[in-house]
């Protein structure tokens, strides 16, 4: 496969979103570090990313959004957490398990129940998500098991020759991975700490 390098751009926004829509996958950056994108519902392409890194089928993949109308797209019951939390933090880095909803493959859950759903900061996975027409399913861009990729470079160095395109957008401006909160319990539980921390998450939720 040819992998193709664009800069950050309205051009190359078009042609991602013309890549993703054709069951391909594409790389980018987000505030947090690169993801590698591709429809979420669109099986073969989520097969794709899996080959790509070398990913565990049975790890799911998380799924972003460019705005709050389509997390319903992709989760079931949206709790008054789930939208405080909305509110208080996205566009951010955090990321959020709810109970998955009928159009999320088990591909994507890994054959769970639920999903975890992300609104970047970043403004250029914003515009490829509307521009593919869809939440994207994107773990990080890298080979599984090494470092999350923070620069283009990063993510030519695992995945050349492996995924269709790269948008270079520069150095990510976290660099970590998000916060994820998974809200399908009791109670919300952190399962990885990022920039949000829990004394965050608790002054907004009151508890």
């Amino acid at each position: 496969m040819d992998t193709k390098y664009f800069p950050e751009c309205e051009s190359a926004f078009a042609k991602a979103g013309n890549i993703l829509r054709e069951s391909g996958i594409v790389a980018f950056p987000t505030d947090t570090v690169y993801g590698l994108g591709a429809v979420y519902t669109d099986r073969d392409a989520v097969r794709k990313i899996f080959e790509a890194k070398g990913r565990d089928e049975k790890k799911p993949l998380s799924i972003l959004v460019s705005d709050i109308m389509q997390v319903g797209r992709v989760a079931g019951d949206i709790s008054n957490d789930a939208l405080k939390l909305m509110v208080a933090f996205w566009p951010g880095a955090l990321t959020l398990i709810m109970e998955k909803n009928e159009t999320v493959p088990d591909e994507v859950s890994a054959g769970g129940n639920t999903v975890g759903v992300r609104m970047p900061e970043s403004e250029c996975a914003r515009m490829i998500i509307a521009y593919a027409g869809s939440p994207l399913a994107a773990p990080s861009a890298n080979l599984s098991g090494k470092r999350s990729s923070v620069t283009a470079e990063d993510v030519r160095e695992d995945l050349d020759g492996r995924i269709d395109m790269v948008i270079d957008g520069g150095e990510c401006s976290i660099g970590i991975s998000s916060t994820v909160l998974d809200l399908t319990g009791e109670e919300p539980k952190i399962l990885r700490e990022g920039v949000i921390t829990a004394e965050m998450i608790k002054e907004v939720l009151g508890r």
